[in-house]
């Protein structure tokens, strides 16, 4: 029988000891954002068939290694959850195994599709495909890592990485055939195509981040 939920030990040695350090990141990998992903990858989880501890695992630590450099945070997170030895009390080796590839695998760019059906899950889930949401987490780490940068040119890396990831030619690729994010996608694809409309949520967002900041 598959279980729908995590569990209840696991749950609570990972929200007491694990999310918080998502306190640590930038505001486009916080804790809202991890919360989201977990969300996101049990719905996938209960589709599939996958093990909920398993999904639930990657899914809290798939960002850990942003306490080092960006580039290799999905290596680094890897390595973090496989020389957590906790994880032994609930995993055997051969799972903490495919757990560590599937953080490994989770990262949008790359260029192959993940190995396992738990990278998968997780590549998926971590997909923030709601334009609203890539639009304002874009600008979010924008202004926490180019905070050099004024608006025109925080706006030309903005259209710069949507048209690079999102857009019909970008890097992004959806590794579960039918999830939600397909229709999103689509729909993110025309406002990026238009590049005034583009430009009105850039300046909405901008707007909103900085006056929130000042306040």
């Amino acid at each position: 029988m598959i279980k729908n939920t995590a569990s209840l030990d696991l749950v609570e040695f990972i929200e007491t000891q694990i999310l918080p350090q998502y306190a640590n990141f930038d505001r486009a990998h916080n804790m809202e954002h991890v919360t989201r992903v977990i969300r996101r990858s049990l719905e996938l989880a209960n589709r599939t068939g996958a093990d909920i501890d398993m999904v639930y695992t990657i899914a809290a630590y798939h960002d850990v290694g942003m306490s080092g450099p960006r580039a290799v945070h999905h290596i680094t997170g890897g390595k973090i959850l496989q020389s957590d030895a906790r994880l032994k009390k609930w995993f055997s080796a051969e799972q903490i195994k495919i757990m560590k590839e599937a953080i490994e695998d989770h990262r949008a760019s790359a260029s192959r599709a993940p190995r396992s059906l738990y990278g998968k899950i997780v590549a998926e889930a971590d997909r923030d495909i709601v334009p609203e949401v890539v639009f304002q987490r874009t600008v979010q780490f924008g202004l926490a890592n180019y905070p050099e940068l004024d608006k025109e040119h925080h706006w030309l890396r903005f259209k710069e990485h949507m048209d690079q990831k999102y857009s019909a030619n970008g890097y992004i690729r959806l590794w579960i055939p039918g999830s939600p994010n397909e229709e999103k996608l689509t729909e993110l694809r025309n406002i990026i195509a238009n590049t005034p409309l583009l430009r009105e949520k850039f300046n909405q967002y901008y707007e909103l981040e900085t006056k929130s900041k000042e306040v």
